[in-house]
């Protein structure tokens, strides 16, 4: 099940908050990119023997194209402190120890313990992480003093340092904070589930809106019930009985090569058309032409649990064009940048441009 090799670290190739690539050398298996997690396994020096597990990267998963650092086996970190009983990746090997907000020992357990709304919170659902860099572009861009928190769910990558662009689009502003949920790891809080961690984006962070979308590395198998997005109409349930007020942004593709995800995927439909129980505002793109209305026509299954709420697309290129220069953030889906799919992150857009006009 593992793929276990032992390197030695070669150089530091670049480094973001809470993560560090590397160039490892593998004897006979030559020299590969590494990734290590300084807050799991200490921080890695030129010359250091490191504990690999290299299965992601041998399988050519392209997120999961590194070899991940499990150990530094001769220069093991210090012993953690400080209070925290939440375990996630709980049973694994790298199973860590957090604070929760919702914990009995957290300053915020009080505040939560008997939380029960968002008071109206837009909540910005999404299948991929992708549609993250997109939503906050058009949401900012008509409502620039909002607020926005990320809460990523366990569905892809579990600890949130793997994703660069969530580091960009903090430093850059558009990003006021992240909360991981269930067994994800690293946001600037830590929750049991998607409903704490609605709770203390609203009630803790201050959040205006919520994105919630997996983190980097989507798992699907082709089958109709068998991929990680599925969480996305559980989400829209949560949002819900929280007193929120979900938004759907469709998973829409013009470049993908696979039927099953050309127009609307059928894991927008059946994570929003079977999943969600509970009424979604979902915003349609009005992209135009035969496309446009193949579009339009699958979203149109939809309408009888939400409410299709048509969006405009003019100008949104150009507010992606601008916000991907400023914030240094690369918008790509699947390896698939702007011009080789621009009705995706369009269609994700649209999801931001509708949750703007719901704040006052």
């Amino acid at each position: 099940m593992i793929r276990w090799r032992k390197g030695t670290v070669e150089g530091i190739r670049r480094e973001w908050p809470g993560a560090v690539e590397l160039t490892v050398s593998i004897g006979g298996d030559g020299t590969c990119r590494a990734l290590a997690y300084p807050a799991l396994v200490g921080r890695p020096e030129t010359g250091d023997t490191v504990l690999l597990n290299t299965t992601a990267l041998a399988m050519g998963l392209g997120t999961g194209g590194y070899a991940m650092v499990v150990a530094i086996p001769d220069r093991l970190p210090p012993d953690p402190s400080g209070p925290g009983h939440l375990v996630k990746a709980r049973y694994t090997p790298l199973q860590a120890t957090v604070l929760g907000a919702d914990e009995q020992d957290s300053p915020h357990h009080e505040l939560l313990r008997d939380a029960d709304t968002v008071d109206g919170m837009p909540v910005v659902v999404a299948d991929l992480h992708s549609a993250l860099p997109p939503i906050l572009a058009a949401l900012l861009a008509e409502r620039p003093s909002a607020r926005v928190v990320y809460v990523m769910p366990d569905g892809g990558a579990l600890p949130s340092w793997f994703s660069m662009s969530i580091a960009r689009l903090k430093d850059a502003g558009a990003l006021a904070a992240t909360v991981t949920v269930g067994q994800a790891f690293g946001g600037d809080l830590e929750t049991v589930t998607v409903h704490t961690g609605l709770l203390a984006a609203r009630l803790v962070l201050g959040a205006d809106v919520a994105v919630l979308a997996q983190g980097p590395g989507n798992l699907g198998t082709g089958t109709r019930w068998g991929f990680s997005g599925v969480t996305a109409g559980e989400a829209v349930n949560a949002a819900s009985v929280l007193g929120g007020r979900p938004v759907g942004s469709l998973r829409v593709s013009e470049g993908d090569k696979r039927e099953r995800h050309i127009g609307v995927s059928h894991h927008s439909l059946t994570a929003y058309g079977r999943v969600a129980l509970a009424a979604a505002d979902i915003a349609v793109p009005e992209l135009g032409g035969e496309f446009g209305a193949r579009v339009a026509a699958a979203a149109s299954s939809l309408g009888e649990r939400h409410r299709l709420v048509p969006v405009p697309v003019g100008g949104l290129r150009d507010v992606l064009d601008a916000a991907e220069k400023e914030w240094g953030v690369r918008f790509s889906t699947m390896g698939r940048r702007l011009d080789e799919d621009l009705a995706y992150f369009l269609t994700a857009a649209v999801a931001g441009r509708h949750t703007a006009s719901l704040l006052g």
